[in-house]
């Protein structure tokens, strides 16, 4: 009796929030990229959805998402990145920093990137170690970020990617104005991804 008390309470728990969390809106479509948004099952910020295509390989992909340190190229609004420790190729954990706009303070950010791959789908997820290392008092440490992509092969040797991210920022920002700004940031770095990796995808093919 009271095992099946405590599985009805599992149940409660994990319907209540899946019932707590928005359907996908679609907020921004340009480009080939789309951005949606949806309320969160915890707290007011709301989780993101990117889906787009890339030209570019899986090991190309792989190679840009672990050179930390040229971040600030395509991460819209990062002001530095540096990786401080290497578990393996796949698995890194490395420190970044923000800029906002005035007057918000900038904030930075521990993660731990793990990228794995079966012969359908590379997954990568990227998340937040707050407490890895001491607070640098010029910077809000941002407390919860996750970031998990799902790629998968598209036709013409493109890449299909379904990205989700979702955040607390720490500090006091509005709530109103986190929601706001949420797609330009995505926006942005996915198109200038593209970018990035179309161009090397060129230089190889000459």
């Amino acid at each position: 009796m009271k095992s099946n008390c405590i599985i009805l309470t599992i149940l409660i728990f994990c319907f209540s929030n899946a019932f707590g969390q928005g359907k996908w809106e679609l907020k921004k479509d340009e480009d080939g990229i789309q951005v949606f948004t949806r309320k969160a099952a915890k707290g007011n910020i709301k989780e993101l959805r990117v889906v787009c295509e890339l030209d570019a390989t899986k090991a190309q992909l792989i190679n840009t998402l672990e050179n930390i340190e040229e971040y600030n190229s395509w991460v819209y609004s990062n002001k530095k990145s540096k990786i401080l420790k290497i578990i393996t190729p796949q698995n890194i954990i490395y420190y970044t920093q923000s800029h906002l706009p005035w007057p918000i303070r900038d904030r930075d950010l521990i993660v731990e990137l793990n990228i794995t791959q079966t012969a359908e789908v590379l997954n990568v997820q990227a998340k937040s170690l707050p407490d890895y290392m001491p607070k640098n008092a010029d910077y809000i440490r941002v407390p919860y970020s996750l970031a998990v992509w799902k790629v998968t092969q598209a036709p013409d040797n493109k890449l299909k990617v379904d990205y989700t991210f979702s955040v607390d920022p720490g500090g006091n920002i509005p709530t109103w104005l986190v929601n706001a700004t949420l797609t330009i940031g995505p926006y942005n770095s996915f198109a200038k991804l593209r970018e990035i990796l179309k161009a090397q995808k060129g230089q190889q093919l000459h």
